[in-house]
C-alpha cells in the first residue's frame, strides 16, 4: 500500500523533472546513479539559496570572509586530513542477489525489509500471490556478509603518459580547502580571531546507496563556514551554540518549516575522533523520519595541527591583543545544498482544491522563487496588449529581476503553471492597462488580485523581494 510519505516524494520528484527543476544525470544513457542534473528552473532556485547563504554569511556580517579553492588538490591533504585511512564506511553484500549496503544504515527494520523485498515466494498457479514472506530478522541477517571497510573517496588520474598518471582524489569534503589556505588568507587580509571563512562548492563521495532522490547523490555541493577561535573552551563553546541557533534560525528564514527541524546531538560513539562536540540539525522527511540537514561540529585544533605537521607549515596565529601565539580550534558549519533545495521543496509544496479543482503551487520566499514575476497579456491577439506586456516584461528584465512571459492558453492556466514553480506575482496587462496605466497583480499564495500603477510596479515587487 502506498503511503502519504511515498506519495509527496513522488509528487516532488515528477514536478521537479516536469517543470524543469531535476533531471537524472545522463538519462538518455540510462543514466548514472547517485547523479543529478539541475535544468533551467532548479538552477535559478539553486543560486538563489547559495545566493541566501552568502547574504547571511559573508555579506552581512565583518568578521567572515569567502573562498573557492581547487576541487583536486594535493593527495597529501586528504592523508594529513584523515580521509585516505579514516573516511570509511562498513559495506555488507547479499549472499542472493549480490546487492551492496552500508551495514551502519541497516538496522533490524531495515534488514527484515531487504530479506522480504529478496525472499518473498510467489505461487506458480498465481504468480501474484505470496506464498511466504515475513522473513524474521535473524534470518535475513545470516544472508548478508561480514562488514568490510569502503572507501568513500573518489579517485582520479592526472598526467598526459599512460602508466605514468598520478593518482588524486575529487575531494570528499570542501573544508580542508579552506584550512590549507588559512595562511594565506590571514596574509591577504587584516582579519582578526574571532573569525571564519566560508565557502561553497562540490564534493564527491563514492556511496554504496545513493537514494532518496537528491538527499544521498555521489556528487553534491555543501555551505560551509569555518570559524576560528582562541583555543579557549569557554569562548568556543559559547561559539559553537551561537552558530547552532544562528544555522537553525536561517533555515526557518528561508522558508522551512520550524516543526520539522530540530537538534540532534551525536552519541559519543558516532563523533569523529577529533570532534569535541557534534550536533546535526534534522529535518523530519518522509522517508524515513528524522535525517541530518546539516552539522555543527567543535574540530578543535586537529585540522590545522595536522596540516602544520605533513605540510611543514607554521600555522599558528599571532593574537596581538594577547601577545600569544597558538593553532586557532575550529568551528563549523556544514548544510548541503542538495539536501536544503529537497526540504525546502517538500516544505512549501501545497494543494488546494477551490471551484476550478486542484492548485498546486510552491510558496517559495520570493527571493528563493526561480521566476520573481510573470508577465500576461489578457489575449495573444490583441497587438496593443502585447506590446504594452513586452513593455513591461523588458522594463523588469532590464532591472535584474527574472521574468517569466507567457501568452498561451486562457490566464487561468497561466496562473496555475506560474503557480506550481512558485513565481510570487503574476502580472496581467488587460484593456484597463490602456486606459489607466495599471496593471493586475496576482499573489500566488492567496490567488488575490491588486491594480498597481505600470510607472510603480518595479517599487513593489521589490519591495515585495526585500522583506
Amino acid at each position: 500500500m502506498q503511503t502519504q510519505s511515498d506519495n509527496i516524494m513522488e509528487k516532488i520528484v515528477s514536478l521537479a523533472k516536469r517543470r524543469g527543476f531535476i533531471f537524472p544525470g545522463s538519462e538518455i544513457y540510462g543514466g548514472l546513479a547517485g547523479t543529478w542534473d539541475y535544468g533551467p528552473l532548479g538552477v535559478e532556485l539553486k543560486n538563489n539559496v547559495k545566493r541566501e547563504f552568502w547574504r547571511a554569511m559573508v555579506y552581512e556580517r565583518d568578521d567572515i570572509v569567502g573562498l573557492d579553492a581547487a576541487i583536486m588538490m594535493n593527495p597529501k591533504v586528504w592523508e594529513a586530513s584523515g580521509h585516505t585511512s579514516l573516511f570509511t564506511d562498513p559495506l555488507v553484500e547479499c549472499k542472493r542477489c549480490h546487492e551492496r549496503f552500508r551495514a551502519d544504515h541497516m538496522g533490524k527494520e531495515e534488514k527484515s525489509e531487504h530479506g522480504e523485498k529478496h525472499y518473498k515466494e510467489y505461487s506458480k498457479e498465481n504468480p501474484g500471490e505470496v506464498m511466504n514472506s515475513g522473513w524474521t530478522y535473524i534470518e535475513a541477517e545470516k544472508s548478508f556478509t561480514e562488514p568490510r571497510q569502503f572507501n568513500l573517496l573518489v579517485e582520479a588520474k592526472l598526467g598526459a603518459v599512460e602508466g605514468e598518471k598520478t593518482t588524486v582524489y575529487l575531494r570528499g569534503e570542501i573544508t580542508q580547502g579552506v584550512h590549507v589556505n588559512f595562511k594565506n588568507v590571514l596574509d591577504s587580509t587584516r582579519i582578526k580571531i574571532p573569525f571564519g571563512i566560508a565557502q561553497i562548492g562540490k564534493a564527491f563521495r563514492n556511496e554504496i546507496t545513493p537514494g532518496n532522490f537528491i538527499f544521498r547523490s555521489r556528487e553534491f555541493e555543501q555551505m560551509e563556514l569555518q570559524y576560528y577561535v582562541r583555543p579557549d573552551e569557554q569562548e568556543a563553546m559559547k561559539q559553537f551554540e551561537y552558530w547552532k541557533e544562528e544555522r537553525m534560525r536561517w533555515h526557518v528564514a528561508i522558508g522551512m518549516k520550524k516543526e520539522n527541524l530540530r537538534f540532534r546531538e551525536h552519541a559519543p560513539d558516532e563523533r569523529a575522533h577529533y570532534a569535541r562536540a557534534a550536533w546535526d540539525i534534522e529535518y523530519n522527511s518522509p522517508f524515513g523520519g528524522w535525517k541530518e540537514l546539516m552539522g555543527i561540529h567543535h574540530r578543535g585544533d586537529w585540522d590545522l595541527s595536522r596540516h602544520a605537521e605533513f605540510s611543514g607549515t607554521d600555522m599558528t596565529y599571532y593574537d596581538e591583543e594577547k601577545k600569544e601565539r597558538y593553532i586557532p580550534w575550529v568551528i563549523e558549519t556544514s548544510a548541503g545544498v542538495d539536501r536544503t533545495i529537497l526540504f525546502l521543496l517538500l516544505d512549501v509544496y501545497h494543494e488546494e482544491e477551490n471551484e476550478k479543482g486542484k492548485r498546486v503551487f510552491l510558496k517559495l520566499h520570493p527571493r528563493l522563487a526561480p521566476y520573481k514575476a510573470a508577465v500576461f497579456p489578457l489575449v495573444a491577439n490583441k497587438p496593443q496588449l502585447v506590446e504594452k506586456a513586452r513593455e513591461v516584461y523588458k522594463n523588469l528584465k532590464a532591472q535584474h529581476i527574472n521574468t517569466a512571459w507567457d501568452d498561451r492558453g486562457n490566464i487561468g492556466k497561466r496562473y496555475y503553471s506560474q503557480d506550481e514553480i512558485g513565481t510570487p506575482f503574476c502580472i496581467t496587462i488587460d484593456y484597463q492597462t490602456l486606459e489607466d496605466g495599471t496593471v493586475t497583480v496576482r499573489d500566488r499564495d492567496s490567488a488575490e488580485q491588486i491594480r498597481v500603477l505600470q510607472s510603480e510596479l518595479i517599487d513593489y515587487v521589490n519591495k515585495q523581494l526585500t522583506a
